[in-house]
Protein backbone atom coordinates (compact mmCIF):
# COMPACT_ATOMS: atom_id res chain seq x y z
CA UNK A 1 0.00 0.00 0.00
CA UNK A 2 -0.37 2.69 -1.52
CA UNK A 3 -0.40 0.76 -5.33
CA UNK A 4 -1.23 1.54 -8.67
CA UNK A 5 -4.86 2.40 -8.16
CA UNK A 6 -4.17 4.60 -4.60
CA UNK A 7 -1.63 6.57 -6.21
CA UNK A 8 -3.27 7.41 -9.48
CA UNK A 9 -6.01 8.59 -6.95
CA UNK A 10 -3.93 11.01 -5.48
CA UNK A 11 -2.42 12.00 -8.81
CA UNK A 12 -5.97 13.21 -10.22
CA UNK A 13 -6.95 14.82 -6.19
CA UNK A 14 -3.67 16.32 -6.10
CA UNK A 15 -2.79 17.96 -9.91
CA UNK A 16 -6.34 20.45 -10.19
CA UNK A 17 -4.44 21.84 -6.69
CA UNK A 18 -1.15 22.17 -7.47
CA UNK A 19 -0.45 22.08 -11.38
CA UNK A 20 1.00 25.78 -12.45
CA UNK A 21 2.07 26.57 -9.30
CA UNK A 22 5.96 27.96 -7.97
CA UNK A 23 8.01 25.96 -5.84
CA UNK A 24 9.39 28.22 -3.70
CA UNK A 25 11.28 26.20 -1.38
CA UNK A 26 11.18 22.10 0.76
CA UNK A 27 11.25 22.12 3.75
CA UNK A 28 13.08 18.60 4.44
CA UNK A 29 12.07 17.39 8.46
CA UNK A 30 13.77 13.76 8.08
CA UNK A 31 16.47 12.98 6.06
CA UNK A 32 15.58 9.83 5.32
CA UNK A 33 12.29 11.58 3.37
CA UNK A 34 14.73 13.29 0.50
CA UNK A 35 18.41 14.31 0.42
CA UNK A 36 19.10 17.99 0.89
CA UNK A 37 20.34 18.42 -2.78
CA UNK A 38 16.76 17.76 -3.87
CA UNK A 39 15.74 21.23 -2.13
CA UNK A 40 17.91 23.39 -3.86
CA UNK A 41 17.64 21.63 -7.31
CA UNK A 42 13.54 21.78 -7.12
CA UNK A 43 13.58 25.71 -5.99
CA UNK A 44 12.15 28.25 -8.70
CA UNK A 45 10.72 25.98 -10.60
CA UNK A 46 6.87 25.24 -11.99
CA UNK A 47 5.06 22.01 -11.38
CA UNK A 48 3.97 21.84 -15.33
CA UNK A 49 2.14 18.47 -15.04
CA UNK A 50 1.21 15.30 -12.66
CA UNK A 51 2.06 11.86 -13.95
CA UNK A 52 2.30 8.67 -12.78
CA UNK A 53 4.47 5.33 -13.61
CA UNK A 54 3.33 1.88 -11.47
CA UNK A 55 3.29 3.02 -7.98
CA UNK A 56 5.22 6.38 -8.65
CA UNK A 57 4.26 9.44 -8.78
CA UNK A 58 5.57 11.93 -10.43
CA UNK A 59 5.43 16.00 -10.18
CA UNK A 60 6.95 17.18 -13.61
CA UNK A 61 8.78 20.38 -12.80
CA UNK A 62 10.30 23.07 -15.54
CA UNK A 63 13.66 21.50 -15.73
CA UNK A 64 13.04 18.30 -13.51
CA UNK A 65 10.86 15.85 -12.17
CA UNK A 66 10.16 14.66 -8.42
CA UNK A 67 9.49 10.77 -8.22
CA UNK A 68 7.37 10.32 -5.16
CA UNK A 69 7.58 6.70 -4.12
CA UNK A 70 4.87 6.11 -1.06
CA UNK A 71 5.60 2.40 0.24
CA UNK A 72 3.69 1.50 2.72
CA UNK A 73 2.42 4.61 4.80
CA UNK A 74 4.02 7.46 2.93
CA UNK A 75 0.65 10.44 1.69
CA UNK A 76 1.07 13.72 -0.10
CA UNK A 77 -1.79 16.24 1.44
CA UNK A 78 -2.90 19.20 0.46
CA UNK A 79 -4.39 21.17 3.09
CA UNK A 80 -5.76 18.19 4.97
CA UNK A 81 -4.30 17.27 8.57
CA UNK A 82 -0.66 16.26 9.19
CA UNK A 83 -0.01 13.94 12.14
CA UNK A 84 3.67 12.70 10.30
CA UNK A 85 4.98 15.36 7.96
CA UNK A 86 8.48 14.45 6.66
CA UNK A 87 8.96 17.00 4.04
CA UNK A 88 7.17 20.29 2.87
CA UNK A 89 7.00 21.71 -0.03
CA UNK A 90 5.93 24.94 0.51
CA UNK A 91 4.75 26.51 -2.94
CA UNK A 92 3.06 30.38 -4.25
CA UNK A 93 -0.17 28.11 -3.89
CA UNK A 94 -0.89 25.60 -1.03
CA UNK A 95 1.84 23.69 0.77
CA UNK A 96 2.30 20.01 -0.97
CA UNK A 97 2.82 18.02 2.69
CA UNK A 98 4.73 14.83 2.43
CA UNK A 99 3.66 12.59 5.34
CA UNK A 100 4.86 8.87 6.50
CA UNK A 101 4.33 7.31 9.87
CA UNK A 102 6.81 4.41 9.08
CA UNK A 103 9.63 6.49 6.68
CA UNK A 104 9.46 3.73 4.09
CA UNK A 105 8.82 6.28 1.20
CA UNK A 106 10.81 8.94 -0.49
CA UNK A 107 10.95 11.95 -2.50
CA UNK A 108 13.67 11.97 -5.29
CA UNK A 109 14.83 14.44 -8.13
CA UNK A 110 15.01 12.92 -11.42
CA UNK A 111 16.01 14.35 -14.69
CA UNK A 112 13.10 15.39 -16.78
CA UNK A 113 10.68 12.70 -18.53
CA UNK A 114 13.02 10.04 -16.46
CA UNK A 115 11.67 6.92 -14.90
CA UNK A 116 13.21 5.08 -12.03
CA UNK A 117 15.41 2.66 -12.75
CA UNK A 118 14.75 -1.34 -12.89
CA UNK A 119 10.57 -0.12 -13.33
CA UNK A 120 8.52 -2.53 -15.58
CA UNK A 121 5.76 -1.38 -18.27
CA UNK A 122 2.86 0.64 -16.13
CA UNK A 123 -0.34 -1.83 -15.77
CA UNK A 124 -3.12 0.09 -16.77
CA UNK A 125 -0.51 0.92 -20.35
CA UNK A 126 0.63 -2.58 -21.98
CA UNK A 127 -1.28 -4.27 -24.28
CA UNK A 128 -2.09 -7.64 -23.84
CA UNK A 129 0.02 -9.34 -26.15
CA UNK A 130 2.84 -7.67 -24.24
CA UNK A 131 1.39 -8.54 -21.45
CA UNK A 132 1.83 -12.03 -22.21
CA UNK A 133 4.77 -12.12 -23.72
CA UNK A 134 6.63 -10.45 -20.75
CA UNK A 135 5.19 -13.94 -18.41
CA UNK A 136 6.57 -15.91 -21.40
CA UNK A 137 10.15 -15.04 -20.36
CA UNK A 138 9.37 -16.16 -16.82
CA UNK A 139 9.04 -19.26 -14.77
CA UNK A 140 7.59 -20.20 -11.49
CA UNK A 141 4.41 -19.32 -9.83
CA UNK A 142 2.76 -16.71 -11.58
CA UNK A 143 1.76 -14.47 -8.12
CA UNK A 144 5.60 -13.30 -7.31
CA UNK A 145 5.98 -12.18 -11.09
CA UNK A 146 3.01 -9.99 -10.81
CA UNK A 147 4.60 -8.16 -7.70
CA UNK A 148 7.94 -8.06 -9.47
CA UNK A 149 7.57 -4.25 -10.36
CA UNK A 150 11.02 -4.91 -13.08
CA UNK A 151 8.35 -6.80 -14.96
CA UNK A 152 4.85 -4.97 -14.15
CA UNK A 153 4.67 -1.96 -12.28
CA UNK A 154 1.18 -1.03 -10.44
CA UNK A 155 0.71 -4.40 -8.46
CA UNK A 156 0.82 -5.05 -4.64
CA UNK A 157 -0.54 -7.68 -2.40
CA UNK A 158 -3.69 -6.42 -2.60
CA UNK A 159 -4.15 -5.97 -6.27
CA UNK A 160 -2.40 -9.32 -7.08
CA UNK A 161 -5.03 -11.65 -4.72
CA UNK A 162 -8.31 -9.85 -6.73
CA UNK A 163 -6.91 -9.85 -10.19
CA UNK A 164 -5.79 -13.60 -9.76
CA UNK A 165 -9.50 -14.72 -8.23
CA UNK A 166 -11.21 -12.74 -10.90
CA UNK A 167 -9.41 -14.52 -13.44
CA UNK A 168 -10.01 -17.88 -11.54
CA UNK A 169 -5.51 -18.41 -11.98
CA UNK A 170 -4.28 -20.15 -8.53
CA UNK A 171 -1.53 -17.49 -6.70
CA UNK A 172 0.89 -20.48 -6.79
CA UNK A 173 -0.16 -22.15 -10.53
CA UNK A 174 2.97 -21.69 -12.63
CA UNK A 175 3.21 -19.89 -15.44
CA UNK A 176 4.72 -23.09 -17.41
CA UNK A 177 0.77 -24.19 -17.00
CA UNK A 178 -0.98 -21.45 -17.95
CA UNK A 179 -2.11 -21.11 -21.40
CA UNK A 180 -1.83 -17.70 -23.61
CA UNK A 181 -5.59 -17.69 -23.76
CA UNK A 182 -5.49 -17.48 -19.61
CA UNK A 183 -3.07 -14.62 -19.31
CA UNK A 184 -4.98 -12.45 -21.95
CA UNK A 185 -7.98 -12.63 -19.49
CA UNK A 186 -5.45 -12.01 -16.28
CA UNK A 187 -4.47 -9.16 -18.50
CA UNK A 188 -8.12 -8.25 -19.17
CA UNK A 189 -9.55 -8.79 -15.71
CA UNK A 190 -6.69 -6.59 -13.95
CA UNK A 191 -7.74 -4.21 -16.41
CA UNK A 192 -11.26 -4.13 -15.39
CA UNK A 193 -10.51 -4.72 -12.06
CA UNK A 194 -7.85 -1.15 -11.41
CA UNK A 195 -9.85 0.82 -13.06
CA UNK A 196 -12.98 -0.10 -10.64
CA UNK A 197 -10.59 0.52 -7.63
CA UNK A 198 -9.58 4.02 -8.92
CA UNK A 199 -13.17 5.05 -9.60
CA UNK A 200 -14.09 3.90 -6.04
CA UNK A 201 -10.83 6.11 -4.90
CA UNK A 202 -8.67 2.75 -4.21
CA UNK A 203 -8.36 1.02 -0.83
CA UNK A 204 -8.23 2.24 2.18
CA UNK A 205 -7.00 -0.58 4.65
CA UNK A 206 -5.03 1.63 7.05
CA UNK A 207 -2.91 4.56 6.49
CA UNK A 208 -4.28 5.17 2.91
CA UNK A 209 -5.97 8.28 1.65
CA UNK A 210 -6.03 10.66 -1.13
CA UNK A 211 -4.18 14.31 -1.08
CA UNK A 212 -7.09 15.90 0.65
CA UNK A 213 -7.25 13.27 3.53
CA UNK A 214 -10.41 11.50 2.32
CA UNK A 215 -10.25 7.66 1.89
CA UNK A 216 -11.03 5.22 -0.35
CA UNK A 217 -14.13 2.68 -1.05
CA UNK A 218 -13.02 -0.04 -2.76
CA UNK A 219 -11.83 -2.52 0.24
CA UNK A 220 -15.67 -2.59 0.42
CA UNK A 221 -15.58 -4.23 -2.87
CA UNK A 222 -12.29 -6.39 -1.45
CA UNK A 223 -13.51 -10.26 -2.91
CA UNK A 224 -10.56 -12.39 -1.40
CA UNK A 225 -7.79 -10.43 0.38
CA UNK A 226 -8.14 -10.28 3.83
CA UNK A 227 -10.99 -12.01 3.62
CA UNK A 228 -9.58 -15.81 5.04
CA UNK A 229 -12.42 -17.55 6.53
CA UNK A 230 -15.33 -15.96 4.79
CA UNK A 231 -17.41 -17.20 1.78
CA UNK A 232 -16.29 -16.82 -1.69
CA UNK A 233 -18.34 -14.82 -3.04
CA UNK A 234 -19.22 -16.77 -6.18
CA UNK A 235 -19.05 -20.33 -4.57
CA UNK A 236 -19.62 -20.19 -0.99
CA UNK A 237 -16.05 -21.90 -0.12
CA UNK A 238 -14.08 -20.06 2.71
CA UNK A 239 -11.41 -18.17 1.36
CA UNK A 240 -8.16 -19.70 2.31
CA UNK A 241 -4.77 -17.86 3.44
CA UNK A 242 -1.36 -18.76 2.71
CA UNK A 243 1.88 -17.80 2.32
CA UNK A 244 3.37 -16.84 -1.41
CA UNK A 245 6.81 -15.09 -2.10
CA UNK A 246 6.56 -14.57 1.96
CA UNK A 247 3.62 -12.60 1.58
CA UNK A 248 0.03 -13.29 2.51
CA UNK A 249 -2.00 -14.52 0.01
CA UNK A 250 -5.95 -15.07 -0.37
CA UNK A 251 -7.73 -17.08 -2.98
CA UNK A 252 -10.91 -19.69 -3.37
CA UNK A 253 -9.58 -23.05 -2.99
CA UNK A 254 -12.50 -23.93 -5.63
CA UNK A 255 -12.72 -21.16 -8.07
CA UNK A 256 -8.79 -21.04 -8.24
CA UNK A 257 -8.21 -24.88 -8.23
CA UNK A 258 -4.36 -26.02 -8.68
Amino acid sequence: MPELPEVETIRRTLAPLVTGIKILSMEILSPRAAAPSVASLIAGQTIVALARHGKYLFLDLTRHRLAVHLRMTGKLLVGAPSSHPRAIIHTSGPDIVFDDIRQFGSITCLGKDDLPPNLGPDLLSISPTDFVSALARHSGAIKPVLLNQAIFAGLGNIYADEALFRARIHPRARLAHLSRTRLRALHARTGELLIEAIGCGGSSISDYVDASGSRGTFQLRHQVYARAGHPCPVCSTPIRRIVVAQRGTHFCPRCQRP
